[in-house]
């Protein structure tokens, strides 16, 4: 498939290795940036050379490792962020992100919008749809357009998130993915939050959780 206008720039970032995805409309440079869970001065760096305008930073879900540079980015940008309701209470909570976990205090400024299932994140002429997938953390969301899903750690290469933290469930992470994700076109590349990318189809085929 033939890339519209969206761009995209993926650094891994971070401790615990989470895909930072950078995401911009090449004709106007607004751009978004996806989890950035750490290393804020790669990223800033990456968005500079390519001249970008970051309008938005957007947490898929509020888990320390996705959100660890999400004030640096914002303070620097202007930008503002976004997440669902449901995980906002982990942004300044470093129990409730399981920071506190491993010894470390990781906050987040709070939100300065919601997202919910259906809203549109807009960037340049690109609008991605908000697809909400609770399981992995009740607020899980994943960002679909331009024949690519951005999945978090709903969706990974043969694979699904974990369900054993606090606000996981894997009855409900299995018929989010089912009901939202796989009824999506086959070709849709998927940009997950750790790991390789995938297809569509491919999961349909390999991935033992959703047989």
């Amino acid at each position: 498939r033939e890339m519209m206008r969206m761009r995209i720039k993926t650094l891994v970032v971070g401790p615990i290795e989470v895909n930072c995805h950078i995401l911009w409309d090449e004709d106007t440079k607004e751009a978004i940036v996806v989890d950035p869970g750490g290393n804020p001065e790669r990223i800033m760096a990456e968005e500079k050379k390519d001249g970008l305008i970051v309008k938005a930073v957007v947490n898929t879900h509020g888990h320390s490792d996705h959100i660890g540079a999400n004030d640096a980015i914002c303070k620097e940008t202007g930008a503002k962020l976004m997440i669902h309701k449901d995980d906002a209470p982990m942004l300044g909570d470093s129990r409730a992100n399981l920071s506190a976990y491993m010894g470390l205090d990781i906050t987040s400024r709070p939100a300065d919008e919601y997202l919910a299932e259906g809203d549109e994140v807009k960037f340049g002429s690109i609008s991605l749809k908000v697809l909400h997938t609770p399981g992995h953390s009740a607020g899980g969301i994943c960002l679909y357009g331009d024949g690519v899903l951005l999945s978090g750690d709903t969706l990974f290469y043969g694979s699904i998130g974990r369900t054993d933290f606090p606000g996981g469930s894997l009855i409900k992470l299995v018929r989010g993915i089912k009901s939202k994700l796989l009824t999506l076109p086959e070709d849709t590349i998927v940009l997950t939050g750790h790991g390789p990318g995938t297809t569509i189809g491919d999961e349909k085929m390999i991935n033992p959780y959703l047989g």
